[in-house]
């Protein structure tokens, strides 16, 4: 009977996408950040050791992070104070600079909703104030990890709502907070909420046009990190993050690709990914998810479920995981087997 309301809900979304309407009830239309950091234009006008510095919209983090290199401790640190915005975000430039950098950035900014951010001891590795805010943020030490993890959110997440309080395993901080707690001291996790996501359950939500925007994002920002002499991390995908994760696959320089809560990666299947990476897939039986019709149409839905057998995923335990935000929650099985990913000792075949 389920299965066949579900057929029913697919019919109509398609037919309503025919008819050139949303079909989708609430949310509000995004414009996605894009493009290089701000503060650009001065930096192009600039330079260091008498060169000019590496064009923020087409140099890739690797020649970034070459250009750094060759820079001596006071060029570097002269170019972190004329442009945070840029050295902040910039992916290929170290580490410990873009600290410093966004730190500066977010003690000058006057918004209220990243005070929070600017508190000492945060970790903050992106930080751009641009449309409703993106940032990124480092729990643990990544700079000696030899295990490094990267939690990417969907709906309604950005610099505002990344670090709530309220429902704290459906933010990226919580998400990261907590893997980093049940993982070794040798493990850094990334709350990466670097892409715009859709507000509400709208035509943002609905289609894939922010997914490949932040599908870019991501890529570059994995780049990076192999730039800066990182290990491959294993990226953790949340809901319509997964979207994200399924756009990018075939370009992440991961070890594993996990989705939780999807509704589907705009794949057939794991081949079509294209990606080397062990893919994974959580489903807990109370997600509101499993009532989404696993279709893609004229541009819209997602396609199949990551959980179905026929899709090729690793599939993760999750009983005890309680709705679409509890997989991080901790005793559940599905942070237990997302700890034992990361550290690289869950087990080669499928997990049930």
């Amino acid at each position: 009977m389920r299965r066949y309301a579900r057929t029913l809900v697919a019919v109509a979304l398609a037919a309503t996408v025919a008819a050139g309407t949303a079909g989708w009830a609430s949310g509000s239309a995004q414009t996605a950040v894009s493009g290089p950091p701000p503060g650009s234009a001065s930096w192009r006008a600039d330079e260091a050791a008498g060169h000019a510095l590496p064009d923020p919209a087409s140099a890739t983090p690797a020649q970034v992070a070459s250009f750094f290199a060759a820079l001596n401790p006071a060029q570097r640190q002269a170019l972190v104070v004329r442009h945070p915005s840029v050295v902040g975000n910039l992916d290929g430039v170290p580490l410990e600079l873009r600290y410093r950098a966004n730190s500066l950035a977010l003690r000058a900014s006057t918004g209220p909703r990243y005070r929070s951010l600017a508190e000492q001891g945060r970790q903050i590795l992106a930080f751009d104030p641009r449309g409703r805010g993106l940032v990124a943020e480092v729990f643990g030490d990544l700079r000696t990890a030899r295990h490094v993890a990267v939690v990417v959110p969907g709906s309604d997440i950005d610099a505002g709502t990344y670090d709530r309080d309220s429902d704290p395993y459906g933010a990226p901080a919580g998400m990261a907070r907590s893997l980093r707690d049940a993982t070794g001291p040798d493990t850094a996790v990334i709350a990466w909420a670097g892409y715009t996501t859709p507000v509400g359950v709208g035509w943002d939500a609905a289609t894939g046009d922010l997914a490949a925007i932040g599908a870019d994002r991501l890529a570059r920002f994995t780049d990076g990190l192999a730039a800066d002499g990182f290990p491959a991390p294993a990226v953790f995908c949340h809901s319509y993050g997964s979207v994200v994760c399924g756009l990018a696959a075939h370009r992440l320089r991961v070890g594993d690709l996990v989705v939780l809560g999807s509704p589907g990666m705009r794949a057939d299947n794991v081949a079509a990914l294209n990606t080397s990476a062990r893919v994974w897939a959580a489903k807990d039986p109370t997600d509101w998810i499993d009532d989404v019709p696993n279709v893609e149409f004229a541009g819209v839905g997602h396609g199949t479920d990551p959980t179905d057998p026929g899709f090729g995923a690793r599939r993760v335990p999750a009983r005890l995981a309680v709705g679409h935000t509890g997989y991080f929650a901790p005793g559940t099985d599905s942070l237990r087997t997302f700890a034992a990913i990361v550290e690289g000792t869950a087990g080669e075949g499928p997990v049930r």
